[in-house]
Formats: structure tokens, sequence, C-alpha cells
């Protein structure tokens, strides 16, 4: 039914060039490309046939339009861009057979009819379905348009595959990716075929997997991706380690899986999620979620025994738990409650119960069920929210990725919700590829042979139905007051289904209980149509309450993470519902329900995914595997239906409007019934009688070739319509451009001869210029050749100066001296002429030095050289002590009377800030002899004090000081004059000794001049100087003697007018 429908879109208006369309390809096979035409038809000889082309690595085989898909368990090269384009825009049948060939068919029935499509991808556990979701997707992308957008839309689909195969999908022992939910994805394309987005809808996710696997199979691949691929940094953050062992839901014997690198991978889903849409915030707050999983399954209990006699658990490691609650924003004490109390709530009533160890890991368990599969959820409802078609809605395909059929060593709830699944999937194709091809034939009276097939609408009804099925009664069960466990489910199967000759068990009129010992007691079996598998009922009960304890909601509702509180809505305090959630069962069989009408509004095409063998080992081919998967799948069936039946059917009137161009009596226009042109045409055609039938709506062609027969027609008949059109346009548009071009070569040619003369004139007139130019130039030259060596000789002095000086330069520039001001060195002057420069330059060069050099001065180091620039301005070459000072610095407070405690009580009767503080002596006139004394300097006045008592003697403000006077020798003897008629006059001068006389004579110079109200003080430097003492003036006259006393100073009285200094005489 679906074959003439897809190449009749496929071939419809589309052309190849000068490419002849091939229509034998099948013939030309390795085996039978096609099993409509094998011979003999049997069991055995399809067996044969699928072998014999899988070993030659054909593994696509056709039935009519379903493909079959063996899967190689390696990579082919038949999957490159390459093929790709060999395969779009061609014939189903003209090439081999392809999964690209189905793809191509239903994008472009989609995008050319008009016809929504869906693909159904069937098949058992790690028979390829996956695998070839995504091909068709990766074609439909590559075919389709391009542009900006486009290629945005397409590659977000795309990437939406590994985010939710890494949530999703889990290593089984069937298949190292195997998935674990059912996924149908709706493409949206525009009118163009262009992709506008799409919708994701996500079934069952086998949430169990989370706290245990069977044995030899892994939990989820994110976990083992995080742990393997995130940075050091990432897992710091998580609170996560590397080592798989650390945390009890990975188990440990299939870790590691050869052929999957889970940390590539997880740098494949970060950069998905990335271009889907996903923010590094919400990144962030997945991964934390998934590690809080983690550490969800590290928390045991213990016992714990209560004054009244009941048990409670109490957790025994509280740091995964603390760890966890940090990554979520929950306060640890609220969990922990929820952990160890229940609280039911009835009316208005509230009942809060202890929680034993074994309902304490219920609980724990249920929650990171609940948690990573609202995670699941949410991811899906997020992807949605990137892909969603912000337009009007066009066209749409489905393509279904769903569970295969699964039959365990151990089967439970989850393989039993699988194959319900597989067998509602069964029960769509049966009845739109089987039951509705005898049906048409019979309601349009074409001769048919009916065919005996297997419905399996029996067997869904044992499961699905209302009253009796086997999910109502599981349903019921749940609800039911009282105690419940899955033995009283168990006996309510045998009350009610028991003499059902699809189910067997130990009480049941199908099994033989007294021999066949493979039906243990808490088992049941359902011959499906894949075959019988053995249900064990531990764990259904529960499975299908999934209940989470409020407590657990309203603990995570409460926490602070962005995402905690989506995914529990229900634990929002204000919002409590007190109605029981419903069953798994009982959501999974309405979305199930709503997937296959869905499924029933579109064109299906079909791919039947078959898996070669059991060790997942490239090119091994199980006969008995494979022929029990052909016999449940129906696929011999439905070949005899193909071959008895006509491969092409279609209405009257589309099949005219199609074909009428190729007899003249149909074309342009048929005035009378559609059928009786479709007659008309097919006999002006001369097809055989044999090769088509008339049904009473529809007329029905037998072989595709006769179909290919017709489209090659068309195709020629289009290509001599295109022609003549292009012809008629190209004739009239030549005609158009003659008549222009001849209006305009007239004006053209009118201009040209303007534009011609113009150029030919201004090209003679250049050309005069320069023969004009050259004959002048010529003159002059020969005229003043007589004056050339004349100036040659200047010329040649003046280049020799420039090298010289040039030479001069640079050799200046390489022998430098270095930077330092007392660097008297200069390079040699080299030639006598340059001497003024040569001085110069060494002047310029000294002052820049001295510049950079003063440049690094800080404020300190600067005022400290200016008390010396100053000292060196008053002293040099005046006073013989003023050499040795050079080398001194100025300390200026030399008793540290700040800090000193002895003079603590002096430091406080000085208010201003101290200059200078040094130990002198006060020369008495009446002996000679020094008295010591502290001498103080502050901005206002000079202090002199006792030096044992600190005691103030004098206090003289220097306004007061009138001069001072030193000698020339190198004494430290010098006398402070004060002004007649001040009040510190009244004693009479003071005549000092000190070590540090330079110091002291500067500074007091330097603080007379910085003051704006006061003259500069006089310094006079002599030999001899009057100093008044009281009343009397007494000269002091300074001389030149013998060392004595150790080369030290000496004062004596002369007489009452005179005080001679005794100066040693320096070598």
């Amino acid at each position: 039914m679906y074959l003439f429908l897809l190449v009749f879109c496929c071939v419809g208006g589309d052309t190849y060039g000068q490419n002849e369309v091939k229509t034998s390809l099948l013939d030309n096979m390795i085996g039978v490309g096609d099993m409509v035409l094998l011979e003999p038809l049997s069991e055995d000889s399809f067996i044969e046939n699928l072998r014999k082309r899988f070993d030659h690595s054909e593994i696509y085989t056709y039935i009519g339009s379903v493909v079959i898909s063996l899967n190689p368990y390696r990579s082919l090269p038949i999957f490159t861009p390459d093929k790709v384009e060999e395969y779009r825009n061609r014939n189903f049948y003209e090439l081999s057979p392809h999964i690209y060939a189905l793809a191509d068919e239903a994008y472009r029935s989609l995008r050319d009819q008009d016809k929504d499509q869906c693909i159904l991808i069937t098949g058992e556990s790690g028979a390829g379905k996956t695998e070839a979701s995504k091909l068709v997707m990766s074609y439909v992308a590559a075919v389709c348009g391009k542009g900006q957008e486009v290629n945005k839309v397409k590659e977000q689909l795309l990437q939406s595959n590994p985010v939710l195969e890494a949530f999703g999908n889990a290593k089984t022992v069937r298949n190292d990716n195997s998935s674990r939910f059912g996924k149908y994805m709706d493409i949206e394309f525009d009118f163009k075929g262009d992709p506008l987005g799409g919708v994701i809808s996500n079934y069952l996710l086998e949430k169990s997997r989370v706290v245990k696997q069977p044995r030899g199979e892994r939990n989820f691949h994110i976990f083992y991706q995080l742990l393997s691929g995130a940075s050091d940094d990432t897992l710091k953050k998580l609170k996560l380690h590397r080592d798989f062992s650390k945390y009890n839901y990975l188990s440990l014997d299939s870790a590691v899986v050869n052929g999957l690198d889970d940390a590539a991978n997880f740098r494949t889903v970060r950069n998905a999620m990335q271009i889907v849409g996903f923010m590094e915030d919400e990144v962030q707050s997945v991964l934390e979620l998934v590690a809080a999983v983690l550490k969800l399954g590290n928390i045991e209990f213990k016992p714990e025994s209560r004054c009244n006699g009941t048990d409670e658990s109490r957790i025994k490691d509280k740091n995964d738990l603390k760890e966890m609650c940090e990554l979520l924003g929950i306060e640890q004490s609220v969990l922990e409650r929820a952990f160890s109390y229940r609280t039911v709530e009835a009316k208005m009533e509230k009942v809060s119960t202890t929680l034993n160890v074994a309902q304490a890991y219920y609980a724990r368990d249920a929650l990171a069920k609940n948690l990573y599969s609202r995670l699941f959820t949410w991811l899906v409802t997020r992807i949605n929210e990137s892909i969603k078609v912000t337009k009007t809605r066009h066209k749409v395909m489905g393509v279904l990725d769903i569970y295969g059929f699964e039959i365990f060593e151990d089967n439970s709830f989850e393989q039993f919700i699988i194959n319900y699944c597989n067998e509602k999937l069964q029960q769509i194709f049966i009845e739109l590829t089987l039951r509705e091809e005898q049906e048409e034939y019979i309601r349009e009276g074409i001769e048919w042979t009916n065919i005996e097939y297997f419905n399996n609408a029996i067997i869904c009804d044992l499961i699905e139905n209302n009253k009796n099925g086997i999910l109502a009664m599981l349903d019921e069960e749940c609800l039911r007051p009282g105690t419940v466990t899955d033995e009283t489910f168990l006996d309510k199967l045998n009350t009610v289904c028991a003499e059902h000759q699809h189910f067997e068990s130990r009480l049941s009129k199908n099994s033989k209980f007294l021999t066949d010992h493979s039906l243990p007691h808490s088992c049941f079996r359902i011959q499906h149509y894949a075959g019988k598998v053995l249900y064990r009922t531990e764990g259904f009960v529960d499975k299908n309450n999934d209940l989470l304890y409020r407590d657990l909601s309203q603990a995570m509702y409460k926490a602070n993470h962005c995402l905690i509180k989506q995914l529990f809505p229900e634990g929002n305090p204000a919002k409590v519902n007190l109605k029981r959630p419903p069953t798994a069962g009982f959501q999974f069989k309405a979305s199930v329900g709503t997937l296959m009408r869905n499924l029933q509004t579109k064109n299906p095409n079909y791919i039947r995914c078959i898996k070669p063998n059991d060790k997942k080992a490239p090119h091994i081919f199980t006969e008995s595997l494979v022929c029990h998967q052909v016999r449940y799948l129906g696929l011999m069936e439905n070949v005899r239906v193909r071959r008895a039946g006509y491969a092409f059917r279609q209405t009257y009137e589309p099949c005219l409007e199609r074909y009428k161009m190729l007899c003249k009596r149909t074309w342009p226009h048929w005035r009378g019934p559609a059928r009786e042109g479709v007659e008309v045409l097919m006999t002006d055609l001369q097809v055989s009688a044999e090769e088509f039938a008339y049904g009473r709506s529809k007329i029905f062609i037998r072989n595709p070739r006769t179909l290919f027969f017709l489209e090659e027609r068309r195709r020629q008949c289009l290509q001599d319509l295109a022609t003549l059109i292009q012809k008629i346009y190209r004739g009239w548009k030549c005609r158009s451009q003659f008549l222009l071009l001849k209006q305009s070569q007239i004006i053209v040619a009118a201009w040209y001869r303007r534009y011609a003369q113009q150029k030919k004139y201004q090209k003679i007139k250049s050309a005069t210029t320069v023969v004009q130019s050259y004959t002048r130039g010529w003159q002059v030259r020969r005229e003043y050749r007589k004056y050339f060596r004349a100036n040659a000789g200047k010329k040649i002095y003046d280049f020799t100066i420039q090298r010289i000086m040039q030479k001069y330069f640079l050799g200046l520039k390489n022998t430098m001296p270095s930077m330092s001001p007392i660097d008297n060195k200069w390079p040699a002057r080299p030639y006598l002429f340059l001497d003024g420069v040569h001085t110069e330059l060494r002047r310029i060069f000294h002052l820049w030095r001295c510049k950079k050099y003063r440049s690094q001065f800080t404020e300190e180091r600067k005022a400290v050289y200016e008390e010396k620039l100053e000292a060196s301005e008053i002293f040099k070459d005046k006073k013989a002590l003023y050499p040795s000072s050079v080398s001194q610095p100025f300390k200026g407070d030399y008793l540290e009377i700040s800090k000193n405690p002895k003079y603590l009580k002096l430091n406080s009767a000085v208010d201003e800030k101290v200059l200078l503080a040094d130990v002198v002596n006060k020369i008495n006139r009446a002996n000679g002899k020094g008295t010591a004394r502290i001498f103080l300097l502050t901005k206002k006045s000079v202090v002199l004090a006792d030096q044992k008592t600190g005691q103030v003697k004098a206090s003289v403000p220097l306004p007061d000081l009138s001069s001072v006077s030193v000698s020339t020798q190198s004494d430290g003897f010098f006398a402070l004059k004060l002004k007649e008629g001040s009040a510190s006059a009244v004693k009479g001068d003071f005549l000092l000794s000190s070590e540090h006389l330079i110091e002291i004579i500067t500074k007091l110079h330097r603080t007379g001049a910085t003051a704006p109200d006061r003259e500069q003080l006089n310094i006079d430097i002599s030999d001899e100087f009057l100093v008044q003492f009281k009343q009397d003036k007494v000269c002091v006259k300074f001389i030149q003697g013998a060392p004595k006393n150790g080369n030290s100073v000496s004062c004596k009285r002369k007489n009452n007018r005179l005080l001679e200094v005794s100066v040693p005489t320096t070598a």
C-alpha cells in the first residue's frame, strides 16, 4: 500500500538531466534486494537470503516499502555524505536497499504532497533502533534546505539526541547503548520542506535502574560520564570522586564498557547542551542533581529501638547527607526527619509514624528514582522549549524510537510495560500493513485470496482491558484497602485470567504445572507475539504504585535549589492534594494510547530491526535467533500479502491528473469521468492488462516496473514541454534584446565616435607636450654643462663634512660615559674643528644626567641635599671645619628626645617640633670653661636646658637673634648674638661650642630664611669677634697653636676684655 505512495511522490516532477532512470538494480544485487521477488518463498529461503546479504555487508533488505535492517555491530562505509547525495531525490527501487531510500521517500512525500509522515522503528533490544532513528534524522537534516536559521534548527534537533541518550540510555546485557525510555519526536517543516522545530515525547523512563541494575548491566550513562569526563574543579564543586566504587548506585562489574569513551562522551553532552540552548547555570544545576542522586545512594540506615518497643531508623554516617543537602540547599535536619518519619493525612487528621530500616531504604530509593525521573522529564521539557515551533505548523514527520521487545532471565514490571508497548506497535503494523491491505482489495472489488495471519489484538486486550485486563487488575489491587502484596495480585490474575489462552500460571488451565517446573509459584507467563515471556510478580505492586512519601516531597520543596521546586510542586504545603496519584501503569497506558492515536493520523514508514546474534559481535549470523524475530515480526505474512496484491494504487482523479499528458486524447483536459480517462490512457500506452486492475475508486498496478515506465514517459514529456517553453521564451527574449540593441546602437555609436576623436586629440596633444619638454631639457643641459665642474668641489666638500659629522655622532653614541654626575670621563675630540661642539655637548650631557639623577630623589633625601647645599654656600672655602662635615649626614635629633624617657619633661615643655637636639658647651666668660647644655632648635626659638635635670635655662625666640659669629678655624665655637633691646638680650649673648656646628648654623639659617615675617640671619665668619656678656663686651680671638690635651680646642681668659681660643694646627 505504501510503496506506490512513496514512489509516486518522489518521482513526480523530478528530472535527472541526461542520466537514464535505472529500473533493474534490484535484480543485480547479492541475493534478492526485495523479498517480494524471492523465489521460491519459504521461511528457509527468507532466512538464507538475509544471511547471504549480511555476509556481504548488505544489511538492508526490502519487503515492498518496508525496510529490514540487520545490526552489523561495526562501522560500514555506507553512511557518508556521498551516499546521502546518491539517494537524494531518487526512486525507492532505483538503488540498493538502504535506510536513506525510505527516509528520502518519507521526506519528499511530506514536502511535495503535504502528507504527515511517521517512521516506526521496531525490533528487539540491541537490534539497532536508536542508530536507525539517528540515521533517518541525519539524512533529513542533510537534504532539507540551508540557511543560518535552518542550520541552527537542524543542529538543535540533532544535538538533542546525545543529551537524551546520556540521561536515558544504559548498557544492558543485550545492548551497550540501550534506550531505557521511549522517545517520539515530531519534526515540523514549513511549506518548503525546511525544519522549523519539533516536539519530543518521552515514555516511561526505567527509573528503577537508578537504584539497582541487573548483573552485567550499568546505570544510566550520565553517571559514568560525569565521573570520567568532568574536570577536577567541577568534581570538587559537586563533592564527587572519580572512583566508581565509592557510590552504591553504580554497578562495578560493567562500569567500563569496551568501545565507550565516557570522558569524550561527557564533553559531547556538554557541547550538545550548549547548542540546544541550555544556559551555563542550568547545566550546573543538572549536574548538581545528578551528583545528589549519587550521594543519596550512599546514605545508609541502622536500626534503633524506642522506649515504647517500636523500631525506627537512624542514618549511620551523615557526611553524604550533609553534602547532598549542601548541593540542593536543603536543611539537613528537615531531610533527616523525612527519612525517619512518615506523615499520613486523612481529611482533617495527621498521623506521624516512624520508619524502620526497610522503610527508610524504600523512601531513599523512591526519592532517588523520582528525583532522576523528574529531572529527565524537565530535560525533555527544556529541550522542547528550545526547539519548539513559533511559526504556524505546516507538516510533521514523526520518528519513534522506543524500547524493543525484551525477554530476560528475570523479567519484572518494566519488561511487562515495555512488551505491552511493543504489542501495541505490532498491532498498528498488523492493522495498517496486513489487515487494511486485504480489506482495501475487497472494498475496491479486486480479486483477492485471503491470507491467514496472527492478530495480536487478543494479547493487547489481555493487558489493557478496562475491566479484566492485567493493568486494570493491578490498579484495582493497588487501590484496594487492606493488605496488598504481589501474591494477592497473582491470585487475582489466576482468578480472572485463568482460562485465557495466552496467559499461564501454576493455577491456570493452560499450564501443565505438574510437569512444567520452569514456571515458579510467584510468576506468570504471557504468550506474546514475540514468544513466551515469564514475569516475576515481585515488585509489581510497589513499582506500579510508585509512591513518594509526602514528607520527602515537602522537604524537597523547601530546597533553595533553582530546579528542585519545579520538580516537586506537590511538596507545596499550600497545595496539598489528598488524592492518590495515578499509577505508573495507568499513566503509561494513557501515553501509549495517545501515541497510537497520533501515529494513526500519519502515513507510516516501517523499519524492522533484526539482531543477528546475542554476542554483539560482527560477522556472526545466528539463524535460530533471526528466524525467531522474523516470525514474531510477521515478515513472512507481509511478503505474502505484497506478492499476492498490487504494489501501486491510486484514485483515478490524481492518477489522470498526473499522467494525462502521456495521451493526446486526455491532454490537456479530459471532459468525461476520471475512470474512463484512465482507461483511455492505459490503452493508448499499451500497458499489459495483467499489470493493472481497475477498482471502484482506484487503479491498481501490480509491478513497480510498470510504475517506473509511466514515470519515465512523464519525465520525458515534461522535458519536451520544458524545451518548448524554453524555445518560445528564448525567441521572445532574443527579439526583444535585438530591438533594444538596434535602437541603442546608433546613439552608442555617435557617442563613441565623439569619445574616440576626443581621446585621439588628447593623445596627440600629450605626445606634443612630451616632445617639447624633452627638447627644452636637451637645450638647457647643453647650455649648463660647462658650469658643472665649477660646482663639483663644494658638493664633494659638503658631502664629506656630512659623513664626518655622521661618523662623529655615531661614535659618540657608542662611547658615552656613565650616568653618574661625578664621572668626569668624556670621549676625546676626533677633529679640531669640532672643538666647540664637543665642549658644548659635554656640558649639555652633564646637565642632563644631573637632572636625571635629581629626579630620582625622594622628598626626604631632597631636603637633606638642600641642607647640605646651603651649608656649602655658607661655609665652603670660609671655614676649615666644613670639609670634614660634608660626608657626615645631618641627623637633627641626636638625643632622640621624643623617645628618651629621660627628656620626657623637657619634650613636654617644648610645644613645637624639635628640628635639632644636641649637647653643646656653654662657655663661661669668667674662666673660659664649658658647661654642658642641651641645645634645642624649633621653628620659633632656641632653647638651652640643663643636661642632667632637663630644666630649661634659656629660651630665645628666633626673631631676637641678630647674627651668628664663627671662626675660620676647625673649631666648634659659635656665638649667638641677640638684638639690643630685645627681652632675651638682658643676660647677653651666648658663646657655645658643638661638634655639629655646621649643621646647627645651617638649620638656624634655613629656619630664618623660610619664615616670611623675619629677616634672614647673618652669618659672620671671622677669627675675632665681640660677644656681649650682660653689660660688658668681650673679644673672642682664635689663634693657631701647638696641640695640647689630645688635640682639643682650649679657651682661656686673658683679661676682662679678651677670650683666646687656641685651635690646634692641622697637618
